[in-house]
């Protein structure tokens, strides 16, 4: 009998109850909630985090941990174990009341940016900002403490795990080597090429309809998640009630519904994790950078493939207008044309991986303590500027203030949305060798060996196994980031 290792799982099952409810707010206070609310929300969300972290650091699961250390578990327990133990041990580094403040900090920070980034205020945001980067400094040197790893890298662990800044920098300088060549590549062969703009203006109403019918064909279960809207297109709630939000404009339709393609990734990934281990951290999506990999699978892979857009040009036709730039080569043209421009969740395909990276550098020297929070616009700038050419000084609210992640002290994040698209390209990779006749598959409306692929290689397994080997027993290699290249050279010098 497995006394102690089912007392361990009573806890996380009483965990991600809690987690559950928290995952509500935060999609309602992004989505719904009506602006005075956020002082309230706030507060209750920071007293169910403190519930959670006591609950974790209690004595009691300390010691069903140890007990359950010294019961005779099969593989699958032992997997479960270990990534239980992962999450416990990096709540017992962090003290109650620094975890209270970081949820409080980052609630008002992120409301109050809403109004900043608006208004172009980077001196009002930079008050709220200098304390949410002071709070994040405390929680990464004491993740640090213990792990061997600098600041930076206990707080990429916390998304990646076992991801180091120098493997980080070997992919990333690699990438700077042929990224702007190959950039101005596409951008020469483009240059002459006849691009038909969509005209609008293109109701609300109908983009979301549009977008609901491409929902349907990924395969999304409306009895188990939903679609809104929020200022930052996200995923969020739990595998059984998944919420996925993005944002309208009337005179750009493209921006919505390749976010509704990505975010719905995002949401086949959750829905479709092993429903036994749900409550479990066994259960739940590998990392950031693999659940990036779901929703760039389903953007970048398949959503600007031209099979795709040939698939979905008579919806966008039926719910926009029957013109020609709705043909299938033109929408192809226009989803995978290459232009730097300021805002990243706006980027196309080619130029995106050089705003992570220039986030990834900035933010690494700011956990680091090697610049402050003052000097966040000048760096990135420059950065901007070598990399893309593009100028943003004085330009807060499209610079360095565009992305909701660093408000609540999300530092560590943003190399995943780089790792996902490697990822995703190796996994098509691997999909194109067992089906050479995929892209004529894609254009006949038959999407089920992409989704039978995922679901048996990286939905069903969940965090049974790192990293690592999750994705050599997919592809039958680690990550290796040749295949982004060569998905890049072939789609855009091809």
């Amino acid at each position: 009998m497995k006394t102690a290792y089912q007392a361990v799982l009573a806890t996380f099952t009483r965990i991600y109850r809690y987690e559950h409810l928290g995952s509500l707010a935060a999609w309602d206070q992004a989505a719904m909630m009506p602006s005075k609310g956020n002082d309230a929300r706030g507060a209750a969300m920071a007293e169910l985090d403190v519930l959670i972290h006591h609950t974790l650091t209690s004595s009691e699961l300390a010691a069903n941990i140890a007990g359950a250390e010294q019961e005779n578990l099969d593989e699958a327990e032992q997997a479960s174990l270990r990534e239980i133990k992962r999450q416990w041990k990096t709540a017992n580094l962090l003290p109650a009341a620094l975890v209270e403040a970081k949820t409080l900090l980052g609630s008002h920070c992120s409301h109050e940016w809403r109004t900043q980034r608006q208004g172009n205020d980077w001196a009002g945001f930079l008050a709220n900002f200098r304390e949410v980067v002071r709070l994040s400094r405390e929680e990464a040197q004491l993740l640090a403490q213990t792990s061997g790893l600098s600041p930076y890298e206990s707080l990429l662990n916390k998304y990646e795990p076992g991801m180091s800044c120098a493997e980080l920098d070997r992919i990333f300088g690699d990438v700077k080597s042929w990224l702007p060549g190959l950039i101005r590549q596409a951008m020469e062969r483009q240059g002459n090429k006849v691009l038909l703009a969509a005209t609008g203006p293109f109701a609300i109403e109908k983009q979301r309809a549009l977008g609901l019918e491409v929902m349907a064909l990924l395969g999304f279960d409306f009895e188990a998640g939903r679609l809104d809207v929020s200022h930052h297109p996200f995923c969020g709630g739990v595998p059984e009630d998944v919420r996925i939000t993005t944002r309208y404009t009337e005179v750009d339709f493209m921006q919505s519904m390749m976010g509704i393609v990505h975010e719905t990734g995002h949401a086949r990934y959750e829905q479709n994790l092993p429903r036994e281990n749900v409550v479990l951290p066994v259960g739940r999506a590998r990392s950031m950078g693999i659940h990036e990999s779901q929703s760039l699978s389903f953007e970048m892979q398949l959503g600007r493939n031209p099979a795709f857009l040939e698939l979905i040009s008579p919806l966008v036709k039926k719910y926009l207008g029957d013109q020609a730039a709705f043909e299938p080569a033109n929408l192809a043209a226009m989803y995978t044309r290459v232009r730097p421009d300021f805002i990243r969740v706006d980027a196309d395909e080619l130029t995106y991986p050089a705003h992570i990276i220039l986030r990834y550098e900035i933010e690494r020297a700011l956990i680091d303590g090697e610049i402050e929070a003052d000097d966040v616009p000048a760096l990135w700038d420059e950065k901007m500027q070598a990399y893309l050419g593009v100028d943003t000084k004085g330009n807060f609210k499209n610079g360095c203030m565009q992305d909701i992640h660093w408000t609540d002290g999300a530092f560590g994040y943003f190399p995943s949305y780089t790792l996902g698209a490697m990822y995703a390209a190796q996994y098509f990779a691997s999909i194109r060798k067992l089906h050479p006749d995929l892209d004529q598959q894609i254009a006949a409306g038959n999407l089920e060996p992409i989704f039978s692929w995922l679901n048996a290689n990286i939905w069903s397994q969940a965090s049974q196994w790192e990293t690592d080997e999750l994705v050599r027993r997919a592809t039958g290699e680690v990550l290796n980031p040749a295949h982004f290249r060569a998905h890049l050279e072939a789609r855009y010098l091809g």
